[in-house]
């Protein structure tokens, strides 16, 4: 077969683009080649033996203004399932960060950041420690504490295989006014909103992985949780609103009957119902006494933590949520009055509704029977069945931080990964889920357009200071984690869905994940062993490139030629790969007449090495031949993805 070259694409291209791919490289065989075991199987799923310990919750505080602290007390029932007997216990005091001197304060610049905490002496105040074990009496416990770790060394084992401890402590803490921008207190028109959350001394996790996990809590890298049920009383001044994760209790001790009639309205209702209008949150008539403190209790079952905002100022409002399987959940939404409106949080609960609803019937069902959303000091957080977001929040900007709050609920609070080290397992998937989310809410009143160019998030995601994914989030650079946390995890999926495996073979997959692992820890090499066997696909290229390293991306079109020097027998197109990241391509090519031919190709293209070179059975002479057209790719150099007849005539090329 003769084969006419009309010539390369640029100068720029002769001269500037020098592969740098190295095939070898992006398809080690070795790469994801790693044995399973009985507790996690060479396919992604728990093993038969895989195991998880338990922590049951029973906690009862108080909230005191005038000294601005919490203090009470916790039982946590600790079940080993392990093989192994524990001769102690770790347990995380989170509020121990939030000082100068602990090593998030020490941890922090001076220029300060999201996660700082200097200027403020709090710290978890422990007054009492005892376990009990067995059939025995509760003894003092022998424990230490460093930072915010605590160890309660134990006389007695805990046995493996289903033994039970009981550990029981009473402590205080001061609140901070801002705590790492997941809990604080806002002063508003009306009275202080108090945001509470890492208020209670938590059980660590220890798993088959690295048995006690201990990273101490310096600010960046979140939260890593055993599952259990949780039972939690709040005490409050009387004029308070109390909402917390779980179900309210005992209604009738803390709302007015017509409170109670209104939240029976709001579960069958679409639209949103005023429990607590802005008008009668300074009526002493709204709140069921006028002096004292009153208790709220609520419980939250198969949860992984829980947490609670109160204030005297909260407006109240909410709405039914429509489940699959003709379940419901209640919707709602605290916040002060400024704040309120259509372009405010007067909107909020729908929001709440409209993103909960897609995440259960795309993802998993919802699994708590309320989702509250609070405006306060925290920009945006979450914890199960609860998030904070900013008071300040309006429009697409409140959609947004409420879709991707809510969105946690899936990840990490249902699929329980390693927040602390893989922050990308829950704020990427998350933000992942949030493109489909903002697509479908209101006929895409708020969807991402950003995302529908890559070429132009490219330069960004291949900044030349970028962290791997892969990096344990108090590793990555502050000004990283957005995008090493949040987007690049996000727009990889999104494109192993569009660009790799399909929607069809990528949706299954993902909800096998999500399946296999509910209520469970997942590791990385679990989520890509699923993916893999779910979607019948070796993605050990796509995992390194993009997840482990900082390819960058860079594909062209390097030659055009004719069969025999002849438009009508069709033409021969080379294309290239000219960085460490491959992807699939796809390759428009259009003739003078205008008629379009569309060529994919599978990412093996580039397994033998840079360049691919095609025939496509055109008739006429080509206008132009682009690779990566819709722009679904981020191509570094979107400068030569495209070929135009240049000013070389026949002769002169031939």
């Amino acid at each position: 077969m003769a084969v006419w070259c009309l010539g390369s694409v640029s100068v720029f291209a002769q001269e500037a683009d020098k592969p740098k791919y190295d095939a070898h490289v992006l398809f080690h065989p070795l790469f994801n080649f790693q044995p399973g075991s009985e507790y996690r199987t060479g396919s992604g799923a728990p093993g038969p033996r895989y195991w998880q310990n338990r922590a049951d919750y029973k906690i009862n505080v108080a909230l005191n203004e005038q000294e601005e602290t919490v203090s009470g007390d916790v039982e946590i029932t600790y079940k080993n399932n392990s093989p192994e007997a524990l001769e102690f216990v770790w347990l995380q005091l989170d509020q121990n960060a939030f000082n100068n001197d602990s090593r998030g304060g020490k941890t922090t610049a001076i220029t300060g950041g999201r996660f700082g905490n200097t200027g403020f002496n709090g710290g978890d105040a422990i007054k009492a420690v005892s376990v009990q074990q067995g059939s025995g009496k509760a003894v003092d416990a022998n424990f230490i504490i460093t930072d915010t770790r605590m160890q309660v060394r134990l006389a007695t084992p805990v046995k493996p295989n289903g033994d039970i401890i009981k550990i029981k402590i009473t402590y205080s803490f001061k609140i901070p006014e801002y705590g790492s921008d997941r809990m604080g207190t806002l002063e508003t028109k009306n009275g202080i909103v108090y945001e509470m959350a890492q208020w209670y001394p938590r059980v660590a996790v220890f798993d088959d992985i690295e048995g006690w996990n201990v990273l101490p809590y310096l600010g960046a890298g979140e939260f890593y949780l055993e599952y259990g049920d949780f039972e939690y009383a709040v005490t409050v001044p009387w004029d308070h609103i109390v909402v917390g994760s779980g179900e309210l209790l005992n209604p009738g001790e803390v709302l007015t009957s017509e409170q109670r009639k209104r939240l029976a309205d709001a579960a069958k209702s679409d639209q949103t119902i005023m429990i607590r209008t802005a008008e009668e949150v300074t009526n002493p008539a709204s709140r069921p006494k006028q002096s004292g403190t009153l208790t709220w209790k609520f419980k939250c079952l198969q949860a992984r933590d829980v947490a609670w905002a109160t204030s005297k100022a909260f407006v109240w409002d909410a709405a039914r949520m429509n489940l699959p399987n003709g379940k419901t959940a209640l919707a709602q939404s605290a916040y002060p009055a400024e704040d309120g409106g259509k372009d405010g949080w007067g909107r909020s609960t729908e929001y709440v509704k409209g993103c909960i609803e897609f995440y259960s019937n795309y993802i998993h069902e919802y699994t708590y029977p309320v989702a509250t959303n609070v405006a306060g000091i925290v920009g945006g957080m979450e914890y199960p069945g609860i998030v904070f977001c900013s008071s300040k929040s309006r429009k697409d900007d409140l959609w947004g931080v409420t879709d991707h709050e809510f969105g946690h609920n899936w990840f990490p609070m249902i699929v329980g990964s390693n927040e602390r080290k893989y922050a990308w397992m829950d704020e990427g998937f998350n933000t992942f889920i949030n493109f489909l989310s903002g697509d479908n809410f209101n006929n895409g009143e708020y969807k991402d357009i950003q995302m529908n160019d890559l070429h132009r998030l490219a330069p960004i995601i291949f900044r030349d200071n970028a962290d791997p994914i892969m990096t344990i989030p108090d590793v990555v650079q502050a000004a990283n984690l957005g995008w090493e946390a949040y987007y690049k995890p996000a727009i990889g999926l999104k494109m192993l869905r569009e660009q790799v495996l399909g929607k069809d073979r990528f949706d299954y997959a993902f909800h096998a994940y999500v399946k296999r692992w509910a209520f469970k820890h997942p590791t990385p090499y679990d989520f890509f062993r699923t993916m893999e066997d779910a979607a019948g696909e070796d993605l050990g290229w796509f995992w390194k490139g993009w997840f482990f390293e900082n390819y960058k991306l860079d594909q062209s079109v390097k030659d055009v030629a004719y069969i025999e020097q002849n438009p009508s027998k069709g033409s021969v197109i080379t294309i290239e790969n000219l960085d460490q990241f491959a992807m699939p391509a796809k390759v428009d090519v259009e003739e003078v007449s205008g008629k379009k031919t569309r060529v994919e190709l599978p990412v093996e293209i580039w397994q033998r090495g840079g360049k691919w070179t095609f025939k496509v059975d055109t008739q006429q002479p080509l206008k132009s031949v682009t690779i990566d057209p819709d722009h679904q790719l981020p191509d570094i150099n979107p400068q030569n993805n495209s070929w135009k007849p240049g000013k070389y005539s026949v002769s002169e090329t031939n």
